[in-house]
């Protein structure tokens, strides 16, 4: 699961993101917010401080999930994440 942290933190580096990220942090979030979910593709919110939030967009299937993107919005920019390309 390490790799796949790293991943997602990788990714958002990409995007210019120069802020704190944690992978394992997102995708604890992401699990603790689809539970009790029905299957279907859902834009999921975290409020991380004041002024940053994450957007996920998610698929969710009967024993999993597929993170299609993030966008992580800061004050005057927003930085778009895509897993799926």
């Amino acid at each position: 699961m390490d790799e796949f942290y790293r991943a997602i933190e990788d990714k958002i580096r990409l995007s210019g993101y120069d802020g704190p990220v944690d992978g394992e942090e997102i995708y604890n979030d992401i699990c603790d917010q689809m539970e009790d979910k029905e299957e279907g593709v859902y834009v999921l919110m975290s409020k991380k401080t004041d002024d940053t939030f994450l957007e996920y967009k998610v698929e969710i299937f009967e024993d999993q999930f597929n993170l299609s993107c993030i966008d992580l919005h800061t004050p005057g920019k927003v930085f778009h994440v895509d897993f799926d390309s």
